[in-house]
């Protein structure tokens, strides 16, 4: 697990001028919980800071998980080391595939934690602040390679080297990766996204009527 702490930085978007993209590794155990919906809650991870809840936190995005994978990819590709944390994610996965897990997958770590994925991440001018690459959210978008954010049904405790068992996983083509796709380089794929059911984040939902909006007007 990950943690980030409120850091004053110039980039910040957040009406605080601070950031909690910076996490580092903690060995735990990490109570983790429903935040409460977004504007209201932050963090699902206690002790870990979101400091601009107008865009992130809250219950869809309660906690954010990376593979480490994809992190040893991103360190040959940049010809630097990333540790754990990196890419501002609270939970490093490693052996799970995060961006081919469907929305509405569940998540069981420990005999209490249950969590489910709810969207993918999208990349933001505070992430590009950070890695501090030149063209970074166009390079991140096109690898469509973006972690998920997930929800938390059943609240507990989580530490390093916990295991991560799938528990349930829907019938629909509705990825992380997919979900990601079809809101930044296939725009044709938001009507898709409604197979997901209950399971999508009502920003989806939002996304998709305005899209299928616009073609109807």
């Amino acid at each position: 697990m990950n943690l980030g702490r409120a850091k004053a930085v110039e980039y910040s978007d957040a009406p605080s001028g601070t950031s909690g993209i910076d996490k580092r590794p903690v060995q735990g155990p990490v109570r983790i919980f429903e935040p409460g919906p977004k504007g209201v809650g932050a963090s699902g991870v206690a002790g870990d800071a979101v400091c601009d809840t107008r865009h992130h936190g809250g219950t869809d995005q309660a906690v954010y998980a990376f593979a480490r994978e994809d992190l040893d990819f991103w360190e040959q590709e940049l010809g630097r080391p990333l540790a754990n944390g990196s890419f501002g994610e609270n939970l490093t996965t490693s052996g799970i595939d995060v961006n081919g897990a469907r929305i509405g997958e569940r998540w069981r770590i420990g005999p209490d934690l249950l969590l489910e994925v709810s969207s993918s991440r999208i990349p933001c001018r505070t992430f590009a602040a950070w890695l501090g690459e030149r063209g970074w959210v166009k390079r991140f978008t096109r690898q469509a390679a973006p972690g998920a954010y997930l929800r938390v049904v059943e609240p507990g405790e989580v530490e390093a080297g916990d295991t991560v068992e799938i528990v349930h996983r829907p019938e629909h083509e509705v990825t992380v990766s997919f979900q990601f796709r079809a809101h930044t380089t296939e725009r044709t794929l938001l009507p898709r996204l409604l197979a997901a059911g209950d399971a999508l984040h009502q920003e989806d939902l939002a996304a998709v009527r305005k899209y299928e909006a616009r073609l109807g007007g």
